[in-house]
């Protein structure tokens, strides 16, 4: 079931588009921070915490989190989606043994990585794959299922793995879709 637009305005986002949907059974932390655009549909069981702009036509379907650090931002660009499970993280401890790991260990101790990360137009991300800190995925990047995207990517290309490589080129009929998309919206 999704939210009603009362229901939505009283959860406190920083900003809200129209015609967008977020189902009741997905949680929001610090929901100032949020920016949402127009038609962007979260679905159940996504979380959604600190610093997040997402901009128009996104979806994130179930299961999904997008976790950023309070020095950090997430980005998803116009047309952009997250399948079933992904994950997108800005922060991470160091697991070397160098330092020590979790949050209730003061920041002395640790050894955290900060690093926005911004998924780019047009770009679809596989069920189940985790974009680290710092991995920006490129405009027109499509990233298959279970894939780990430690590091950016390059547009327009199909990458698949762990880590992820670069496995073939994306095809750009869909910027001829949009045009029309938009011509038709407009109308």
């Amino acid at each position: 079931m999704f939210l009603s637009r009362e229901e939505i305005n009283k959860i406190g986002f920083k900003s809200v588009g129209e015609n967008v949907l977020i189902s009741d059974k997905a949680v929001f932390y610090r929901p100032e921070r949020i920016s949402i655009g127009n038609n962007v549909r979260i679905d159940d069981f996504c979380v959604l915490a600190n610093n997040i702009i997402l901009k128009n036509n996104i979806h994130i379907a179930l299961f999904s989190a997008l976790l950023s650090g309070p020095n950090s931002e997430i980005i998803m660009e116009d047309f952009s989606g997250l399948a079933y499970r992904c994950l997108v993280l800005t922060s991470s401890d160091d697991y070397s043994g160098l330092a020590m790991t979790n949050p209730t260990i003061p920041d002395k101790y640790r050894n955290i990585t900060e690093k926005s990360v911004q998924i780019g137009k047009h770009c679809v991300i596989g069920a189940g794959s985790v974009v680290l800190p710092g991995g920006n995925v490129a405009e027109g990047t499509s990233v298959g299922a279970m894939s780990l995207i430690v590091k950016p990517t390059l547009p327009w290309k199909v990458y698949f793995g762990n880590p992820a490589r670069p496995i073939s080129y994306r095809n750009k009929k869909i910027l001829e879709l949009e045009k029309e998309f938009i011509q038709t919206a407009e109308t």
